[in-house]
């Protein structure tokens, strides 16, 4: 019986090019894989996009209240892969789930755990839940310390209140950055002792 994955960090922990070498080591045996990713993240537009200047064209692009099952081929599949799981919703991951089992198709998801103000996408809370194998990606904050925190910076500014889902690099004035614990409590929620 196949698994269901989830492969998560912070900012710039290198999700999207694991999901990319991932891929590249099943097609390189010949396998057949598919990448899917959620329409709510347009950074890349029908593309998924490493901030190390890789990309590829996803083969799903999944609306929040898609069925995963209507867009899928089947035949022939050996994996799937999904990228910015975290803007899944949690029908859409018990799909996923479910997949993996019956299909017998392993299921490998990559995302955020936490939003920019330390609180679980809907996504990941369903992932966190029926998630076979969890694995966290290790990324490092400005300070040096490993980075588990998302901030969100508004005009160079840290911010705790918004939007949830503003998506990285469609606004000039908005950026995201990894921070460790200290960093964020300091930085974002501004608690000193």
């Amino acid at each position: 019986m196949s698994k269901l994955y989830f492969r998560f960090g912070a900012m710039n922990c290198g999700k999207t090019t694991a999901l990319l070498q991932v891929a590249h080591n099943y097609e390189e045996k010949g396998m057949k894989v598919i990448i899917i990713k959620p329409s709510i993240d347009k950074k890349g537009g029908k593309k998924i996009v490493s901030r190390l200047g890789i990309e590829r064209s996803v083969d799903i692009l999944i609306g929040p209240k898609e069925k995963l099952t209507s867009k899928i081929d089947f035949n022939n599949l050996s994996c799937i892969l999904v990228d910015e799981v975290q803007f899944m919703s949690k029908s859409q991951i018990k799909e996923l789930w479910i997949i993996s089992k019956l299909k017998d198709i392993p299921v490998i998801c990559y995302g955020l755990k936490t939003n920019f103000k330390g609180k679980l996408f809907e996504g990941t809370k369903a992932l966190m839940e029926v998630a076979d194998e969890l694995e966290e990606l290790i990324t490092i904050c400005k300070c040096g310390k490993r980075a588990k925190f998302n901030a969100r910076l508004v005009d160079g500014k840290y911010v705790k209140d918004g939007e949830e889902v503003i998506i990285d690099g469609m606004s000039a004035n908005q950026i995201y950055e990894p921070l460790c614990g200290k960093c964020y409590i300091e930085k974002v929620l501004k608690i000193k002792y």
